[in-house]
């Protein structure tokens, strides 16, 4: 078990005055037993009504409004936070059995119907086409078919960062052959949801050590979570080749990339030129032996 601190700061800045609308935060994790927040405040430049929710699918989500006018809005999230790791080392899976098809429950499978579901189009058979090439056999353990795709994409495709908003379509990744971590993350959902796979996109942090050199750090980080019978919702992040690292602080998972921007909301007036920067530092505060 670890203890980590997480600074996030955004900073909006625009030529001119403007006045704002309500803002939504998609930037506190919810306490789990996985993770255990310790610490938690929120600071920004402006003054303004805050009120806590859960959205649909059980993320914490901060309904922010500023009140006046001003060229810049900073938000700044501070967290402390216990991370209880699940390694899938070691572990006896004997369901699912086969990569196709997988098998829910009826029960799961009405609540997961939503996530199985692709979200995009591949009229040009791109995403297909790719993804029949890492069939290798129909009795292929599930949990090996995913480490396996996990670790293909990190081998094969480049990594390369991309300050613009947006999310590549998975055609878009495989025909660049480059992306960056949430590009990386939706081409893996879409693709297990061909597959029959209940595949979400997940958002959140990345502890990168003075040791180590992850990708993703410095920044909000994006991966895949699959459901598995007999494991639940477990964590791959292709932009690293991980499976259920300690190092992933998940904050929210959703259905598409649109829905899990860490801030978004409305300005009023024309601000002219406007700029935005995004600070984000996860530290580690120390080591804890025992587990809650």
């Amino acid at each position: 078990m670890a203890r980590l601190g997480i600074l996030h700061e955004t900073r909006y800045s625009y030529a001119r005055p403007v006045g704002f609308g309500a803002h939504r935060l998609l930037i506190r994790p919810r306490d789990s037993h996985a993770i255990r927040i310790c610490e938690a405040s929120l600071q920004t430049s402006l003054p303004g009504e805050t009120r806590w929710t859960y959205d649909a699918v059980g993320n914490c989500v901060c309904w922010f409004t500023p009140k006046g006018e001003a060229d810049s809005l900073t938000i700044t999230s501070r967290l402390v936070i216990d991370r209880f790791p699940a390694p899938l080392t070691s572990l006896q899976i004997d369901d699912p059995h086969t990569i196709s098809p997988i098998v829910y429950s009826r029960e799961d499978r009405a609540v997961l119907n939503p996530f199985i579901t692709p979200a995009t189009d591949d009229d040009d058979r791109v995403l297909l086409r790719w993804l029949r090439r890492q069939m290798e056999r129909p009795d292929e353990p599930a949990i090996d078919f995913l480490l396996r795709m996990n670790a293909t994409i990190h081998d094969t495709f480049a990594y390369k960062a991309r300050p613009e908003a947006g999310t590549q379509t998975p055609a878009q990744t495989l025909s660049s052959g480059e992306g960056t971590c949430r590009d990386f993350a939706w081409l893996m959902v879409e693709a297990l949801r061909r597959l029959g796979y209940a595949a979400v996109f997940a958002t959140g942090y990345i502890y990168s050590g003075p040791t180590s050199a992850l990708r993703g750090a410095g920044a909000t980080h994006a991966w895949c979570e699959v459901f598995l019978p007999g494991l639940g919702w477990t964590e791959f992040d292709p932009t690293n080749g991980l499976a259920e690292s300690p190092d992933l602080i998940l904050v929210a998972h959703t259905r598409t990339p649109n829905e899990a921007k860490p801030i978004s909301g409305t300005i009023l007036n024309d601000p002219g030129e406007a700029h935005l920067s995004v600070k984000v530092e996860v530290r580690l505060l120390d080591t804890l032996e025992a587990a809650a």
